[in-house]
């Protein structure tokens, strides 16, 4: 009996875009292992060459893949380009971290002799993507592994295999073979197979933590092969004493809203000084009803699309529904214009009188709201997460956000910045249930390749010195 097609389905309209049958794990991981030997074997410069090779493919490329984007996932065509270019982007950023922290380095060392410091590659790398930025997110962690000489295997999101299946082909009109960066589209089966597969070497994951737990748990008992993580999180804003007030709603509704809250970077949680509450927020909730909510290409351009699919939205209207529930009061309902299509509008709610807020990634455009009376409950509250992605402090003195800075729990900690957005150009990862430490973006490098040191003399050279009878 042959599996299923995986189908995906635009969020805008339902309609079909992309059918494909699942691949096949142990064919797929065995044409992987014998291409790996020779991609490993190419000199650095060769592999950074072909890369550099696949931007341009991007490049020539970049509307039909944005469109491509944009129609899969919901996202406005303004972002969906922005995400190529992104992709784009990605290339020159690893290829200099590559350089600075994976080099090769001679160091003295005794006897007149020289310490060497290489990186080797893994070898088969799974490299599982989210649906949220189908191209961007899976080829942060493609392309660092590819210029440290791994070989891919990249199964998209089930949610978005039409835009892996064209970032694949870049890297194949590059030149870089279909053997060594495998396009391998698959459901939640086919993921589990191929992360629990003998002939991998490692998994890199970005996506929920639920999965990412899965994959810690059952990858356990095998130190030998490496694992990133790059999880949620349950973001906090701290809203502090500004006069600017129009500008720190600007940066709330960016945090919260933007790509319809399937960032995992997004803000969830808005922690206010009770003094200013009335004053903020008004104005967020005057600015999330401006907000544009539409298809990919209508015009005006929307500012958020809708969220991925019927089942996405039916769980974030549960969810919204049990905070009104249990002690939430509404400041912004969420509205579904339509029930068979997932848009939804920005939502607002102030969970402060909830006895138990549920400590959960919430990935969608809900939004809520804290009221605290002094810094110390505002830092307590921001940390009241098992998640440790992002955090913000919007106003507030310097000393307050040194305060802020050393207290919060986080991999991202910014001060009058919105959460989302980070630089291509620095670490990207979180602690707590956002990550295992092995951060993805500019650190990248750093689990594509392991350190290898070796002493190293021309000639044989050496005596014992004590111990021997004469």
């Amino acid at each position: 009996m042959s599996a299923p097609d995986i189908i995906s389905l635009e969020p805008a309209t339902g309609a079909e875009i992309w059918r494909g049958k699942p691949c096949d794990v142990d064919e797929v991981v065995a044409r992987a292992r014998r291409a790996w030997p020779a991609w490993a074997a190419q000199p650095l410069t060769t592999r950074m060459e072909l890369l550099r090779r696949f931007a341009n493919e991007v490049r020539k490329e970049a509307d039909t893949l944005a469109r491509t984007i944009a129609r899969e996932v919901g996202k406005p065509l303004w972002e969906a380009h922005n995400e190529v270019e992104a992709v784009i982007a990605k290339v020159e950023i690893s290829i200099r971290a590559c350089a600075e922290r994976t080099s090769q380095r001679k160091l003295d060392s005794a006897l007149q002799g020289k310490m060497a410091l290489r990186h080797k590659p893994h070898g088969v790398l799974v490299v599982l993507g989210p649906f949220n930025y189908p191209c961007h997110l899976p080829g942060a962690h493609i392309v660092p592994a590819l210029i440290a000489g791994n070989v891919i295997v990249f199964k998209p999101s089930e949610k978005a295999p039409a835009s892996g299946e064209l970032l694949a082909r870049c890297f194949q009109r590059a030149g870089v073979s279909a053997a060594v960066m495998q396009f391998a589209p698959g459901g939640p089966g086919e993921g589990q197979r191929l992360v629990a597969h003998d002939g991998i070497d490692g998994v890199l994951f970005t996506g929920s933590a639920p999965t990412g737990i899965a994959i810690n748990r059952k990858l356990a008992t095998r130190p030998d092969k490496i694992v990133a993580l790059e999880m949620g999180g349950n973001n906090a804003m701290v809203m502090w004493d500004t006069p600017k007030l129009a500008d720190a709603a600007a940066l709330i509704v960016q945090s919260a809203f933007a790509t319809a809250g399937q960032r995992c970077t997004a803000a969830r949680r808005l922690i206010v000084k009770a003094s200013l509450y009335d004053q903020i927020v008004p104005l967020v909730k005057s600015l999330a009803d401006r907000i544009i909510v539409g298809a990919p290409f209508d015009e005006p351009a929307p500012f958020m699309g809708p969220v991925i699919d019927n089942a996405a939205a039916d769980g974030l209207s549960e969810s919204f529904l049990y905070l009104m529930s249990h002690g939430g009061k509404a400041i912004k309902h969420l509205q579904r214009p339509t029930s068979t299509l997932p848009f939804l509008s920005p939502a607002i709610i102030d969970t402060t009188a909830m006895a138990s807020r549920p400590d959960v990634e919430l990935f969608g455009p809900i939004l809520q709201v804290i009221k605290v009376d002094d810094f110390d409950q505002a830092i307590a509250e921001a940390n009241n997460t098992r998640f440790g992605l992002a955090a913000s402090l919007i106003g507030g003195s310097p000393q307050e956000y040194n305060r802020f800075w050393a207290n919060m729990r986080a991999g991202i900690i910014n001060w009058n910045r919105a959460t989302v957005g980070p630089s291509h150009a620095a670490p990207m990862g979180g602690i707590g249930l956002s990550g295992n430490h092995r951060p993805t973006g500019y650190y990248a490098a750093d689990y594509c390749a392991y350190p290898v040191t070796s002493g190293e003399m021309e000639q044989p050279r050496a005596v014992i010195g004590v111990g021997l009878k004469s």
